[in-house]
């Protein structure tokens, strides 16, 4: 620990004479396995956009069925057509259809004739059987409306897929011959050139093609290798358009007149196995189509009679994965229990370890892609991660700095080799400051610093996709001005609130690593993090439907000069219109006003002060909650429900977790209320069930009775288990509010906890009883916040 933060351990014996205990995580039951508690459905329709299909932890290859409809990570349940099963997959992301490359599509053609084939996307286009789907950790399958089925699991970079033909006959009683496609696409048809080639011999196809991201600048080239096993060659050749041939074997194709875009692939047909079963071996790679089949032959060495031994082993890293969580339910449902462990299983889909797949530049540290976005992951996906995987999450956060150190930036926002667009703030700083205060391991700090500082103090050029805009306004006015007069770099001119407000935050998080380096501009940044404050408008009001809510005094824009702008503080809520950088862009992101007065994680003290006290917060923050004005289907605002805490009224964040959890969070497919965004809305589930949320960047977690009579967390480097365990515990959930706790067999009243619980394995057990008590309420038992620490 030494410079880098103050001793907590030591500290928190100081204060409270606590003796640290290990114990030992509970053996599971016979017969219990995890992972039928894990189902890769929730959220797959309703606009959850989740990853339904077979994957890796952080798994590079992910391979699922590609459908017509709600397909932005490939599969959805909402009654769709299957168009394709493809093995490059994003988890949970928004914006426009992401990966999706080299779909596979098997088919009979009518009367076996090749021209009978339907090789266009939308031609082949298919429903699957009701009840068909089963998604499950490193596995998915399904059975299409005209009998074919189709499974599939995955390796680090390759996926095997199993396609079972039923037998058809031609109408002189001929038996047709099975055939599968390969579709020169992706899921948004992005693709500006790519090409194909079928070897005559073997009928190995190989692909590669240039792609954009679907929410990023630029452009990746991703590369592809199939094999097939089990049936006999019948031909090959590739297609164009609707028509295919047996020559030639090879094909380029690009973008062409008024970007018209050309389908256009390869395929393989079979004489019919036996037992109607047709396996491919698919390796992907971003590095050549060479790496694809060497990966694919390494990984899968026998693609006929490998699939069950690949499954299992994908099984077994799910459950090592998650080994160091276990729960005593105490007669907790089991749609409960499975929305808790798929919110951990989601959380380790993305980002993904593309380490030896990053073409960009040579390097010995790791990379990961898939960043999407951090504006979302850090509040609560990182901060899970660096609890039950923190060697992964440090290694996240070296590739964070490696990108740095290559291309300049710390990315906001990352994926398919290319930068993202920044929704907000640098807020890969909170992600680095929370590694920092949490003392993870192996990270060079002083370039973390630098980073940071990079971010803070130079204005790229383009800023929409890396740094910050706007820093000669920061730093001379100190704050983000409406219609920036900013001619050092461009990016979208709007946000001007929640980048003030998120800036602040990123200050933040700068002078808590400068201070702990002992850098002298610790102060600067310090004094910056206050910048929140100049946008408030003390006299402001808010109406809803001509309705004055009664409240008075929200953040509002203002201009160079210092005069003040208006927004609505109801705007871009889920009471009015969507707000984003590309609809309707405003001056918060994809969230209100009023959801943003409470984005000051850092200093709620002078927050709650600012706004009248603390009765007047909480009865503003129930407003806020009760009004329709909340969007639980976005990440900020997830603080919002655990901010009671600030006002001396934890009992409170208890309430408002149960009014979400299951209501809105649940075990169906429409179980999440907004995009799962790479695991966030999973991460926030499991925080809450746990019971304790934490505020990222800070060494702060927020404690609130678990949904479980006890979870207990073995943390993978100490190898000892903290225990949060609850008495008197009713699984009806009468019992929610804290009476009294203990930490380690000893009187414990603050209403949050450090990181070192975990850590150090301390035991918190938590006496609940139907009424709010006065447990954590006192000036002394709350969170920390900035003003108060300078007092």
């Amino acid at each position: 620990m030494g410079l880098r933060r103050r001793n907590w351990v030591f500290l928190f014996a100081q204060l409270t004479g606590f003796a640290l205990g290990s114990h030992q995580s509970p053996t599971p039951a016979p017969g219990h396995d995890v992972l039928r508690y894990i189902n890769p459905l929730i959220g797959s329709n309703n606009g959850g956009n989740v990853f339904a299909g077979a994957s890796l932890p952080y798994g590079m290859a992910k391979a699922v069925a590609d459908v017509d409809g709600q397909n932005t990570s490939g599969f959805s349940t909402d009654g769709s057509n299957v168009t394709g099963f493809s093995a490059l997959h994003d988890a949970g992301t928004g914006g426009n259809p992401s990966l999706g490359n080299f779909p596979l599509f098997p088919q009979y053609c009518s009367e076996d004739v090749l021209d009978n084939c339907n090789f266009l996307r939308a031609t082949r286009a298919v429903h699957c059987l009701n009840d068909s789907v089963v998604a499950q950790p490193g596995y998915f399958a399904l059975t299409l409306e005209n009998g074919i089925h189709a499974e599939m699991t995955t390796t680090e970079h390759a996926a095997l897929y199993r396609f079972n033909f039923p037998p058809a006959t031609a109408a002189n009683g001929s038996e047709l011959s099975p055939l599968i496609l390969v579709d020169l696409t992706d899921l948004w048809k992005s693709r500006q050139n790519a090409s194909i080639s079928v070897d005559a011999s073997s009928a190995r196809i190989k692909a590669n093609g240039t792609f954009l991201p679907s929410f990023g600048a630029g452009s990746y080239m991703s590369y592809f290798c199939a094999d097939f096993a089990g049936a006999s060659i019948r031909d090959s050749g590739v297609w164009v358009n609707n028509r295919g041939g047996t020559e030639p074997k090879e094909l380029f194709v690009t973008r062409g007149f008024n970007n018209f875009y050309l389908e256009a692939g390869g395929f393989v047909r079979f004489g019919r196995p036996g037992n109607g079963t047709v396996n491919v071996r698919v390796g992907v790679s971003y590095v050549s189509t060479e790496r694809a089949c060497e990966s694919a032959q390494r990984e899968i060495p026998d693609p006929l009679g490998g699939f069950d031994e690949i499954r299992r082993h994908a099984e077994s890293a799910w459950r090592g994965k998650l080994s160091p969580i276990s729960i005593q339910p105490g007669g907790t449902s089991e749609d409960l229990q499975t929305s808790f462990w798929s919110g951990v299983y989601r959380a380790m889909l993305d980002p993904q370890d593309l380490t030896d797949e990053n073409p960009l530049w040579e390097s010995d540290e790791p990379y990961f892609d898939s960043f999407y976005c951090i504006w979302d992951s850090f509040r609560a996906q990182h901060p899970f991660l660096t609890i039950i995987d923190p060697n992964t999450q440090s290694r996240m956060v070296r590739s964070l700095l490696d990108t740095y150190k290559h291309e300049g930036w710390l990315p906001d926002c990352r994926m398919s080799l290319c930068k993202g667009w920044t929704q907000g703030g640098s807020n890969a700083d909170v992600v680095l400051a929370d590694a920092y205060v949490k003392n993870l391991t192996g990270i060079d700090w002083e370039v973390a610093y630098e980073a940071m500082v990079n971010d803070a103090e130079n204005e790229p050029l383009e800023w929409s996709y890396e740094g910050r805009g706007g820093l000669q306004s920061w730093k001379r006015l100190n704050y983000i001005p409406y219609l920036d007069f900013d001619y050092l770099g461009f990016g979208t001119n709007s946000r001007s609130i929640s980048r003030t407000l998120e800036y602040s935050y990123n200050d933040f998080c700068l002078s808590t690593l400068a201070k702990g380096l002992q850098k002298e501009d610790y102060v600067k940044y310090r004094s910056r993090a206050g910048n929140w404050h100049n946008l408030y408008k003390d006299d402001q009001t808010s109406f809803i439907n001509g309705t004055d809510t009664g409240f008075v005094g929200f953040f509002q824009p203002r201009h160079l000069n210092g005069t003040w702008g208006y927004q609505d503080p109801i705007a871009c809520s889920a009471l009015a219109s969507w707000c984003s950088l590309t609809s309707n862009p405003s001056e918060t992101f994809e969230s209100s006003v009023w959801e943003y007065q409470f984005y000051v994680p850092h200093d709620m003290a002078a927050l709650i002060d600012l706004l009248g006290g603390p009765d007047a917060f909480v009865s503003r923050l129930d407003f806020f909650h009760t009004s329709g004005l909340a969007d639980m289907g976005n990440e900020p605002v997830f603080l919002t429900v655990y901010q009671y805490h600030y006002a001396g009224r934890p009992a409170l964040s208890s309430r408002r977790a149960h009014s979400y959890i299951p209501s809105l969070f649940n075990a169906s497919n429409n179980g999440l209320p907004g995009n799962d965004d790479s695991g966030a809305m999973g991460a926030f589930t499991v925080f809450s069930m746990m019971g304790l949320f934490p505020n990222p960047g800070q060494d702060v977690y927020l404690i609130i009775a678990p949904f479980f009579e006890a979870v207990h967390i073995t943390h993978p480097t100490t190898n000892k288990t903290a225990t949060i365990r609850n008495i008197n515990f009713d699984h009806t959930y009468k019992n929610i509010y804290i009476q009294k706790a203990t930490l380690n067999g000893r009187r414990y009243t603050k209403s949050w906890i450090s990181h070192d619980f975990f850590t150090q394995g301390m035991t918190l057990e938590l006496t609940l009883g139907d009424t709010e008590s006065d447990w954590g309420r006192h000036e002394r038992d709350l969170p920390p916040s900035l003003s108060k620490l300078l007092r």
